[in-house]
Order: C-alpha cells, then structure tokens, then sequence
C-alpha cells in the first residue's frame, strides 16, 4: 500500500454523547464502545502531561502507515477515556510499538488473533494505578482499561487497521479492545522485566509484545518448582501456537502468580533457571507435528536437525528468549501468552523528549 497520512480533522457534531457516538461509529472510528468527545480543549488537556509539541510526529501507523503525531495520540487517548497523565505511557508505547523488530504491519494485518500487549514497569505503575494484581486482565481499573483502549484505536484510526478492512484477524481476542497489564514488581522475587533488560528499577517503562489471549495455567497439586514449571511447559508447547511453529523468531511469555513464583524461588530457582527449564520441557517430537497445524509453513531454527522424527522441538530458539514475569492475585494459577511468532517485544523508558528517562509522569507536567 502507498504512503498515506490519516488527517486530523474537525467535525461538527450535535452536543449530544448518542450524537456523537452514532457520527463516529458510521465513519469507523471507535471499537463498538461507548467514547468521550474528543473536543478541541479535552485534547489540549491530555497533552498537558508531554514536553513534545503537538505536530510531534511519534511515528508512523500502519498498514495504511498513518502519521501519530502526538495530537493524533491525545485524541484517541481522549476517546478512549484516559486521565492526562496516562498519555507518556501511550507514547512510549507507539514508539516502542513502530520499532522495526516488533512487526507492528504484521501484528496488525494477519488472521492471526494477535494484538499489542503493553507491560508497564517501574513506579508510574502505583502513580497511574495500574493494576498487576486482582484480575489484572479483567475490569475494574480505568489505567489498564483505557491505556490498553488507546492502543487499539491509534492503530484503528490512525493506522487504518479496520477489523475486516486493515486489520484481517480471524477471529481476534479481547485484547484488541484493551491488552494493558503491570508487573507485580513486590511480588516477584527475582529481578522485574525492565530491570532485567538493563534499566534502573526506579526509571519506569513500556514493554509491547504481540500476544494472543492469555491461557491459564491451572495448577493447585505441584508443590515444587518441578510440578508447577512441567504443567508451565505442557500448556505452552500447544500443536496450535504459533510458538510451536515459528521457534525461530519467538518469545512467548510466562506470567507466573506470586504464590507460584514464590514456591518456584523456594526451591532455589532463579530467573534463568525457569527459563531454561521451560525451554527443555515445552518441545514437541516431529513425529507428532507432521501434517497438522503450520506444518508446511514452519520455520525452525538453523541449528535443528528436523530429519529426526524423534527430535523435540523447541518453542523458541533460545532459553533466554521466553519472558518471565510476575503478576496476579493469590490462588495456584498461572498464565501465559503465546505469541505471533514474527515479532520480538521491545522495551522503552518512558522518558522526556531529549531521552531523559522519568520517574514520575508529573516530570511532564507544564
């Protein structure tokens, strides 16, 4: 497809929410919910929370590679019914999610059910109050809800990605309304995400990774780290995942419960150490693989001798590529998210606009 910018455009519109709704809705431009008006000074107050000017062009949307200035940004923040201060997060998030490993054309254009999930470490997460707790990926909580919202209508209304249009999913999943979620950091006794990838703990950040809807790991009769980490692997190593077929370019994830993770850590296991206990059990012999699934689209590593019908495939190339974080609530279960397969996650600090990392999202504030 050519280059094509989504302009910003005024509307005039009756002063009336169904009004409103009902001219949105007709031109494509919301998810199906209900939205907040995007009025010239609702816009101009969700961008009291960036240093950028509002032509800032954060990066470029597609498939139809529209321009998301940071104007653009702050209106579907607006729609989506964000506070000011959510804004950074969302940015950061658009500039992690136009990198050119995370795949953002492919995300978005595939049939497969795969949409943006952001990952929020650091300390906007108790700032924003973004849950990593309770029903992380349920209701209840207006960050988690209209960050993740925001996500999705950029890439609708700015990127073009219309379900049936731009955007040729299958069947999607939940995620593509709102996919946003913060690590339990107090909970996780290993290293958080982002401190992992090489920040300060204290410098906040935005991690995307193209995931399918979360699975359950139901787990209540392991008492060891063994138990829990073998029923991980089996629920991971699915004929159906892409992980299983694309373990060449994949990182899918882990998101270990605190009272999992805390019997996994007792057992004297680290970090790597459930990497790589995942990455040996989660594997499927050829013998079991032929003719179903992507068979005859697989791709796997260079280093695996697929001759061996007898050889157990890895779902991604190396240990260190499975992501492991710690979220939820109490109870013996677990998740995880299975991934596109063609992207990578990226990471980035929420930072002002010379690349100075913050702390706070009031480090913004004019």
């Amino acid at each position: 497809m050519g280059e094509v910018a989504i302009k910003s455009e005024i509307i005039e519109v009756a002063d009336d929410i169904e009004a409103v709704y009902k001219e949105f809705y007709g031109r494509k431009w919301i998810d199906g919910l209900p939205i907040i008006p995007p009025t010239p000074e609702r816009v101009r107050n969700m961008m009291k929370y960036t240093d950028r000017e509002s032509d800032d062009i954060v990066g470029v949307i597609p498939p139809m590679n529209g321009e998301a200035t940071v104007e653009k940004i702050a209106i579907n923040a607006v729609m989506a019914g964000c506070i000011p201060g959510f804004l950074p997060v969302i940015i950061t998030a658009v500039e992690a999610m136009v990198e050119k490993e995370f795949n953002l054309y492919g995300i978005l254009t595939t049939t497969h059910p795969v949409s943006p999930l952001i990952i929020v470490n650091g300390p906007v997460r108790k700032e924003l109050d973004i849950n990593s707790g309770y029903n992380l990926f349920g209701p209840g909580w207006r960050a988690n809800a209209t960050i993740g919202r925001a996500i999705n209508l950029i890439c609708m209304n700015i990127g073009g990605a219309v379900p049936g249009l731009g955007d040729k999913a299958t069947h999607g999943h939940p995620g593509k309304y709102t996919y946003c979620i913060a690590e339990y950091e107090e909970a996780n006794p290993w290293e958080p995400l982002h401190v992992e990838r090489g920040f300060e703990r204290d410098v906040s950040t935005v991690t995307v990774v193209g995931g399918e809807g979360p699975h359950n790991i139901n787990d209540h009769s392991s008492i060891d780290a063994a138990g829990i980490l073998t029923t991980a692997a089996d629920t991971m190593a699915t004929l159906g995942g892409n992980n299983t077929w694309y373990s060449n370019l994949s990182e899918p994830l882990l998101i270990l419960s605190p009272e999992h993770a805390e019997t996994v850590a007792r057992d004297g296991f680290s970090k790597m150490d459930v990497k790589n206990y995942i990455f040996n059990h989660a594997r499927n012999p050829i013998y079991k693989l032929k003719d179903r699934g992507m068979y005859k689209m697989r791709v796997w590593p260079r280093w695996f001798d697929s001759t061996d019908d007898h050889a157990m495939i890895p779902i991604c190339p190396r240990a260190e590529d499975i992501m492991v974080i710690v979220a939820g609530g109490p109870g013996k279960q677990s998740m995880c998210v299975p991934t596109f397969g063609e992207t990578l996650s990226v990471t980035k600090p929420i930072s002002l606009s010379d690349g100075t990392p913050i702390k706070s999202v009031y480090d913004f504030r004019k």
